[in-house]
């Protein structure tokens, strides 16, 4: 996301197998165990508390900590009633096409320019969300490595394209070139009923582990590869909607409106307490949970 890597790129990248993936997709598992997993992070949109660049120790900000843009829409301060909005525990992420001719839209991050906020080291990261239908459209949901001074880990969860409303990618990036490295990048495209990503909510998540790192969808598993060592650090949560990605955005619904349920974070519990969660069991001899 961070480089605005276009569809049809990053599906030749997996089919020709380049960019070093780390392991090659699993076999089917069971669906993802919610209960074996703590809630770390909860951001159930009943309120927003957002500013520009984290003024007042706001929980989000509305640009990349990096000041990066990318896409066909400038990621705007948040101003009353414009990008966003919350309604009934939904966020909404609104892009729009001012009398200037220029497209606007919103972006979140957990974390500030001076790394300041909520990351989390291993575990699951989750978003429910309703994708906007239409052409053009961007959405994304996506982390990034706190520590960019060497590499910047990137791991998409969703990446969406408008122009395709019968598939989602969930993928990753290690971009080393800035550094005079090689970079490293791998997905995985997921076909689903046309048009059911913007008629409903739906779950994206990724669990990641020091050994393994599995994408989730509605929480049944979908794919996963072996955790690379730049994963071994704290990432932060962005969503954002965003337009183009190399396609073009001249029939763009205006506005196009992207909504999120809520975005959670989660640790997995200790083995004990995690199996007693499954069957009910308590830790302590003679008692029950």
């Amino acid at each position: 996301m961070r480089y605005g890597i276009s569809s049809k790129a990053l599906g030749l990248l997996v089919v020709l197998g380049l960019g070093a993936l780390p392991g090659r997709p699993s076999v089917a598992q069971e669906p993802l165990n919610i209960d074996a997993y703590q809630l770390t992070f909860e951001e159930n949109f009943d309120s927003l508390d957002v500013s520009a660049w984290g003024e007042k120790s706001s929980r989000w900000i509305a640009h990349t900590p990096w000041n990066g843009d990318f896409g066909d829409a400038r990621f705007t301060d948040p101003a009353p009633g414009f990008p966003f909005t919350t309604d009934q525990g939904i966020l909404k992420i609104e892009a729009r096409k001012g009398a200037d001719g220029t497209w606007r839209s919103g972006l979140l991050s957990s974390v500030n320019p001076k790394g300041e906020g909520f990351s989390q080291q291993f575990g699951y990261f989750e978003a429910r969300m309703k994708l906007p239908p239409g052409k053009g459209v961007w959405p994304a949901f996506w982390l990034i490595g706190l520590d960019r001074s060497k590499y910047t880990a990137e791991i998409d969860v969703l990446e969406y394209y408008g122009r395709a409303p019968y598939e989602f990618s969930m993928g990753f990036h290690i971009w080393r070139q800035s550094q005079g490295g090689q970079n490293s990048t791998g997905g995985y495209w997921n076909k689903v009923q046309d048009g059911i990503l913007n008629s409903d909510y739906h779950t994206y998540g990724v669990d990641i582990q020091p050994d393994k790192t599995s994408f989730y969808f509605d929480r049944q598993f979908l794919w996963s590869f072996d955790t690379p060592k730049e994963f071994h650090m704290p990432f932060y949560p962005l969503v954002n909607l965003a337009l183009g990605s190399g396609w073009p955005i001249d029939e763009t619904p205006n506005p196009s409106i992207l909504l999120v349920d809520y975005i959670h974070v989660y640790k997995r519990k200790p083995v004990d307490a995690a199996n007693c969660a499954k069957d009910g069991s308590s830790p302590i001899p003679g008692e029950r949970g």
